[in-house]
């Protein structure tokens, strides 16, 4: 009996992995999970742990309390560029590309519509028009590139990348740029942010954010573009054989994150102020890590806007708890980079499961 055993326990432990596996493929089965979406449930449910975590951490270290609103406010002002980065690269990972342009666009955007203001004194609506057009622009250049020209778009990007920060330094003579303060004439941006009013904050951005993420969700999900755009990550030569100007398509993946670089950047302005020449390439690897911990697939075809809102919310999140419990921002760099290899590998392991 004793040389059964081994046996025996097996098959108990068999038994009991495939009825967890049919109990939770019948939790994925529920109508409200469906719709919901089983892994944004899971990332929801992390963003939770992961504050009360904090909170936790921060108590027993000694440090501040973590439970206040300002920590909320702070991680906020943190989300709104990011978001907006992350939305734009979502649609281009969709096609199978990437973009690691975002970061430094988004601050090329900020020094020359900065610069135009503080120095040329150009009307503040034109310069957030110029910051966008700026996004934009770089965009369309890396679309044009990668569709047209069949260049990869891990060197355009690159490339891109370089451009950035060459034209943000030469234009502003490689000195930083601060935009006016709430109080100041032109300050009114900022409202695009937060507005304070009679001692309490209205977090405007994040009402903002919400709003992008649904046109983007619609847009990738409900319209013709949205849907050309996940097939070419699924099969471009079977879109392109069946008719579909695919060139078209994909061009308009980057064009679409360029334009939402150019406004993360007035974001990030109306957050943080300054701009510095030559920055912005650790919010590439953070935006990307946002959308691939959302569910957004690295070899394309499979991307979630609603994903990538919560991936964004976690990753701000824990930028704001590193900092809190007292430790220097490289940590995030180390648990980010980990984040981003667990989300990769999951990615790889399900892909061969459906294969």
């Amino acid at each position: 009996m004793s040389g059964l055993w081994p046996y025996v326990q097996n098959d108990k432990i068999s038994n009991h992995v495939l009825l967890g596996g049919r109990k939770l493929e019948k939790i994925k089965q529920n109508p409200i999970v469906k719709k919901i979406g089983f892994n944004r449930i899971i990332l929801a449910g992390v963003l939770v742990l992961m504050y009360i975590l904090f909170g936790v951490m921060c108590s027993v270290m000694g440090r501040a309390s973590f439970f206040n609103i300002s920590r909320i406010y702070s991680a906020l002002n943190y989300t709104y560029f990011l978001g907006f980065l992350a939305l734009g690269v979502t649609f281009v990972i969709a096609t199978g590309g990437i973009d690691f342009s975002i970061g430094p666009v988004m601050f090329c955007s900020a020094l020359i519509s900065g610069y135009a203001l503080t120095k040329m004194e150009v009307p503040l609506g034109v310069c957030l028009l110029v910051s966008i057009l700026v996004g934009t622009l770089f965009g369309l250049l890396n679309g044009y590139l990668v569709a047209y020209w069949d260049m990869p778009s891990f060197i355009t990007s690159m490339a891109s990348m370089m451009l950035a920060k060459g034209i943000g330094s030469v234009f502003t003579k490689t000195q930083s740029v601060s935009w006016p303060q709430a109080t100041e004439a032109n300050g009114w941006y900022r409202s695009l942010v937060k507005i304070t009013s009679g001692g309490s904050i209205i977090p405007t951005g994040l009402i903002i954010f919400i709003i992008a993420s649904i046109i983007c969700a619609i847009v990738l999900n409900k319209t013709k573009a949205g849907r050309y755009i996940l097939c070419l990550g699924s099969n471009k030569e079977a879109v392109r054989l069946s008719g579909v100007d695919v060139r078209k398509w994909e061009a308009l993946a980057y064009v679409l994150c360029g334009m939402l670089a150019g406004i993360a950047a007035i974001f990030f302005v109306g957050a943080y102020s300054t701009v510095q020449p030559g920055l912005g390439d650790t919010y590439n690897n953070e935006a990307i890590a946002s959308c691939v911990m959302g569910g957004t697939s690295m070899a394309g075809g499979v991307a979630s806007i609603g994903g990538t809102f919560i991936g964004v919310l976690i990753i701000s999140l824990l930028q704001e708890g590193i900092l809190a419990m007292g430790f220097q921002k490289d940590f995030q760099y180390v648990i980010t980079g980990i984040i981003v290899l667990v989300a990769v590998y999951i990615d790889n392991r399900s892909r061969k499961r459906k294969n």
